[in-house]
């Protein structure tokens, strides 16, 4: 087990994550090769009296910790079992390598728009990903999973276990998982790219989206981006210095032309880079950035998307809107909508769009963004269902993330196991010493009936 503390070479590097405008300064770092590893530094934070947090990529990391911080970065293996149709996936890996193994064999994983994305994180959140409508969350899909508990035991969990309910879609919080199991979809290519419209056409294009989108098959997972582009060099010509709306499209079918149509004869657009695609290229179709910033952003899944909804994201995510969020609006229903066979940690299966608001915290603080986020999200509470996990970021109450994005009898349950899986952590209100029963304190987005962390 390889122990970093601040000042020693490699700290920072095993620290520092994709997210950037959460501080984080562990007390020491363990750059984990193994489970072996990460079960010895279960077992020292629980001899040290320190929380557990541990980290792949950093994408979605949401509160930096003082403890001892997991670097499950080395930890990288995928085996893909082609006639299972299935994958096993080390702790530290990322989605691209997933793709393009599992591409070799014609297969494809229910990943999501980022191939840079680590996989258990974005697996545990629920998974919202470019198939979603036709097969559903990448967490309805896992088969098994490794996981170091508080006590520092590797334990095999599979369907039938309280943990494996817990986990998928509940990430945090009962310990650390070293590998995971999962189905591949027998996807080799799909109709995918984007749409990209100028300033003038935001608001037509909005509302043909709507309709167009409304009536989709489950075959067809899109969202329609906003997103102000800097007047820069390195920004592509056509969107250079413009506020422009952009339908994102991942489509498994033969009439994607066909199926377009109406979208593209609603304007004129600036780029077009819709055509049938491996999915080995599927990060194409968001081409979303790759270099470490610093971001907050939320979101609300809603009812329905009506004109006053459409206002209400034009004033405060539009082209007039000072420092406007990225917003995306996703399509829902199709496989979202459907209780899979396995269910994990629900959500509101009965919302038709989530709409998310990202943005690049600056000099201000992140406190200016949240109160630029609450005016637009203020605005749709009224069709308003509640909120997904997995877009969620750099949010630093979790008693309020929690009640925001699971259901109160899922939320029960949560505790009610964090409190079995790790009872040193559920001592109640005030206590001073997390972690000092009978294992490591996981840390979690909910707390085991607790309001001070």
């Amino acid at each position: 087990m390889n122990l970093l503390r601040p000042g020693q070479d490699g700290y920072a590097e095993e620290a520092a994550g994709f997210q950037t405008a959460v501080p984080s300064s562990p007390a020491v770092v363990v750059a984990a090769e193994s489970a072996e590893d990460v079960a010895a530094a279960v077992r020292y934070a629980a001899e040290h009296g320190l929380r557990v947090a541990v980290q792949a990529t950093g994408h979605g990391l949401t509160a930096g910790t003082d403890g001892l911080l997991i670097s499950t970065r080395r930890m990288t293996g995928v085996d893909v079992d082609a006639a299972a149709r299935t994958a096993r996936v080390e702790a530290g890996a990322r989605w691209e390598a997933v793709i393009e193994a599992a591409g070799k064999h014609g297969l494809a994983p229910l990943s999501g728009s980022s191939p840079d994305v680590g996989v258990v994180g974005y697996t545990l959140s629920g998974g919202f990903g470019l198939m979603a409508r036709r097969y559903g969350r990448a967490a309805d899909h896992v088969r098994a999973l490794d996981v170091v508990t508080a006590d520092g035991e590797l334990r095999r969990v599979e369907p039938g276990s309280d943990l494996f309910w817990a986990l998928r879609g509940g990430r945090d919080g009962f310990g650390v998982v070293t590998a995971i199991e999962f189905d591949l979809m027998p996807v080799g290519e799909l109709y995918g790219g984007s749409l990209t419209f100028d300033s003038a056409d935001v608001p037509a294009v909005l509302r043909a989206w709507r309709t167009w989108s409304a009536a989709a098959p489950d075959t067809l997972t899109t969202s329609l981006a906003m997103v102000q582009y800097p007047d820069l060099p390195m920004v592509p010509a056509p969107v250079r210095g413009r506020h422009i709306a952009q339908v994102r499209i991942a489509y498994l079918g033969e009439d994607g032309d066909d199926l377009v149509a109406p979208l593209r004869a609603t304007a004129s657009s600036l780029l077009d880079t819709l055509r049938p695609m491996p999915f080995t290229e599927s990060g194409s179709i968001a081409a979303e950035p790759r270099q470490p910033h610093g971001y907050h952003g939320t979101n609300a899944t809603v009812s329905q998307l009506n004109d006053a909804m459409l206002d209400a994201i034009g004033e405060h995510a539009g082209p007039g809107a000072a420092a406007p969020p990225v917003l995306i609006i996703d399509r829902l229903g199709g496989a979202l909508a459907r209780t899979p066979e396995t269910p994990g940690v629900g959500w509101d299966r009965s919302a038709e769009y989530v709409v998310r608001a990202l943005s690049v915290v600056g000099d201000d603080g992140v406190a200016t963004v949240r109160r630029k986020h609450t005016k637009l999200f203020d605005a749709l509470a009224p069709w308003t269902t509640g909120r997904l996990l997995p877009f969620v970021y750099g949010e630093h109450a979790p008693e309020e993330v929690a009640e925001s994005v699971f259901p109160a009898a899922d939320l029960r349950r949560l505790r009610e196991l964090k409190r079995r899986y790790d009872p040193g952590t559920a001592s109640g209100p005030g206590d001073a010493h997390p972690g000092r029963g009978n294992g490591a304190e996981i840390v979690a987005i909910y707390s085991a009936g607790r309001s001070d962390r």
